[in-house]
């Protein structure tokens, strides 16, 4: 009699469990790693948005890697995509021109992370890179980079 009784305890709190682990998948706190691209990010950050396609030449680093292309191996393209895409090699990320066309630049995520789980939680400031600091530029702007592009560390880019 205990052990059916304790059978259907361990089985409803097993259900419960799964029942709010499903729950808070639709909440975004899953930290899936995920990207949406950066017309995820207008919705909310209209004039961020703007401002990043009309200032930032982040919004337009695709073209760049499109005009080079032919003459890179598949090695330096890879590498090119890390920093020049969104999300490259990642969930929800770059994979190419064709397949993901809105990826084909530095979108907002490429500085402040992956913005699935942010969004689907209704913008939770928790969940997303909010400020920035010169250590996030200098992931792509390192001093190699530095020397054979002639970076100019300007912290915003014009998109804030």
């Amino acid at each position: 009699m205990l052990g059916s009784f304790w059978l259907k305890g361990c089985l409803a709190l097993s259900l419960a469990t799964v029942l709010v682990g499903v729950a808070m998948t639709g909440v975004g706190k899953t930290n899936s790693g995920q990207y949406v691209g950066s017309e995820a990010c207008a919705e909310c950050h209209d004039k961020e948005y703007g401002n990043y396609k009309k200032f930032s030449k982040k919004a337009h680093s695709g073209e760049s890697v499109k005009l080079m292309s032919g003459d890179l191996t598949k090695q330096e393209l890879e590498e090119c995509y890390h920093c020049h895409m969104t999300g490259f090699g990642k969930p929800g990320g770059f994979v190419s021109f064709e397949e993901t066309p809105a990826m084909a630049d530095a979108g907002c995520e490429t500085c402040h992370g992956p913005g699935f789980d942010h969004v689907e939680a209704g913008g939770d400031p928790e969940l997303i890179k909010g400020k920035l600091q010169l250590s996030d530029c200098e992931v792509c702007h390192n001093p190699e980079r530095v020397a054979a592009f002639d970076f100019k560390p300007l912290l915003f880019g014009g998109a804030h």
